[in-house]
Order: structure tokens, then C-alpha cells, then sequence
């Protein structure tokens, strides 16, 4: 069970990039400048928010879609955007400085931020977790079943839940990407301009039980639903 317990505090979180789970409080930074553009995090938050919001109480109206959208401000984290929920079940929407800094416009990290949204409202993170749990169950079972001892045992739950954690991590992310698009769109955002994000990250290409699709197959996620929106 300790490797099932291990699992699930892993996936506790959803997200774009690599998943880090600040321990310092988060702040609120109004802007950051890089060379000679500058992304007003803020106005996007102010001008985004309430737009989730109201998605979100359409689509999901029995969850919390009081969203509290954040930025770790610590020095020397990697670029990192992420989904989780705070110890009243409240959703937090989280961004390095270092990611923010990546974005050349608004545009793009109003995309990444409905992104992040979307997977709270699409429950993914709910859905991650469950699946990591079956899998680690029947890893688990399994080698029981063949006689392996506690140590095996362990090993085989620990391989199930990762196997499980990851079988639906691309669908997700293609989910929210099309969630995503809609709500930076209705907010008065070019998603369309918001994607050119994905051409500057590492392609993670199409590998098996990958977490992330192909950049390009985001791009064309994006261009698909927003050729619906017009």
C-alpha cells in the first residue's frame, strides 16, 4: 500500500510542464518583463477569472470553481504551470516566474492559464488519480496472484499505478487544450497566437505511455476548435 499511497501523492497534481508543488506560500506578481516584451499577469488573471469561472459553473456546477490563480515567485524554479487543490478543496491554478517569463504575450499565457483551468473543470485530476489507483490494485493483485513477496508486491503496485496515472494523460491534455482554447477565446483572447507557445517547449513526440501529445497535435487542437468557435 505504501507504493499506491506514494502514486497518488504524485499525481496530485496537473499540469503542462514539470509538476512542482511550491512549499512556500504563492504570491501574486504583477508582472514580469523578459528582454522587450513584458506579460501583465494580473490583467490576465483580472480579465480571465471570472470568465473560468463562469464556464466552469455551466459545464461542472457541483464543484468549486472558485479558483485562486497564483504565481510561486521563488527564485530558480523551472518553468512550470500546474493544477491542483488546496486543503479546503479550493482549485489552485499555479505559474512559476520562470514560465511567465517565457510567454511573448498575453495571448499565450492566457492560453496556458485556461489550459490549467480546463483540467479542474474536465475533472481530470480526480480521474488521474482513480485511474492510478485501479492500476496499482491489479499490479498488485497480480503479483500476488503469482506468489511474488511484499517486496515485489510493492514494486508491481508502484508499476501499475504509474501505468494507470498515465493511460488517459495525453486525452487529458488534448481535452484541455480544446477547453481551454474556448475559455481564453471567450475572455478576448487569440488562442490561435496563444499556441505559438508550443512551438518553443520541448517536443515530447508521441511516445508510449508519454504524458504529453505532440506539439503539433496541440497546434492542430487549437486551430480545430477555434475554426468551430468562428
Amino acid at each position: 500500500m505504501r507504493a499506491i499511497f506514494g502514486i497518488l501523492a504524485a499525481v496530485g497534481l496537473s499540469g503542462c510542464v514539470e509538476l512542482v508543488l511550491p512549499s512556500q506560500p504563492l504570491v501574486k506578481e504583477p508582472s514580469v518583463s523578459q528582454e522587450n516584451y513584458t506579460v501583465d499577469f494580473v490583467a490576465v488573471v483580472n480579465r480571465l477569472e471570472p470568465v473560468a469561472e463562469r464556464i466552469c459553473r455551466q459545464r461542472a456546477p457541483n464543484i468549486d470553481c472558485d479558483f485562486q490563480i497564483v504565481v510561486d515567485a521563488r527564485p530558480g524554479q523551472p518553468p512550470n504551470a500546474f493544477q491542483t487543490l488546496d486543503d479546503r478543496g479550493r482549485p489552485v491554478i499555479g505559474f512559476t516566474t520562470s514560465l511567465i517569463a517565457q510567454a511573448h504575450n498575453d495571448d499565450e499565457l492566457a492560453f496556458v492559464m485556461g489550459h490549467e483551468v480546463a483540467h479542474h473543470i474536465r475533472g481530470h485530476l480526480a480521474k488521474t488519480r482513480e485511474s492510478a489507483l485501479t492500476g496499482a490494485l491489479l499490479g498488485g493483485l497480480l503479483a500476488a496472484l503469482v506468489g511474488g513477496d511484499a517486496a515485489t508486491v510493492d514494486t508491481a503496485q508502484n508499476m501499475g499505478a504509474n501505468v494507470g496515472a498515465r493511460t488517459y494523460s495525453k486525452d487529458f491534455e488534448l481535452e484541455a487544450d480544446r477547453l481551454g482554447t474556448i475559455i481564453a477565446f471567450r475572455a478576448g483572447y487569440n488562442p490561435l497566437k496563444g499556441a505559438d507557445f508550443f512551438t518553443r517547449i520541448p517536443d515530447p513526440g508521441d511516445r508510449f505511455l508519454g504524458t504529453h501529445p505532440p506539439n503539433r497535435a496541440r497546434i492542430q487542437t487549437v486551430q480545430q476548435t477555434m475554426a468551430g468557435l468562428r
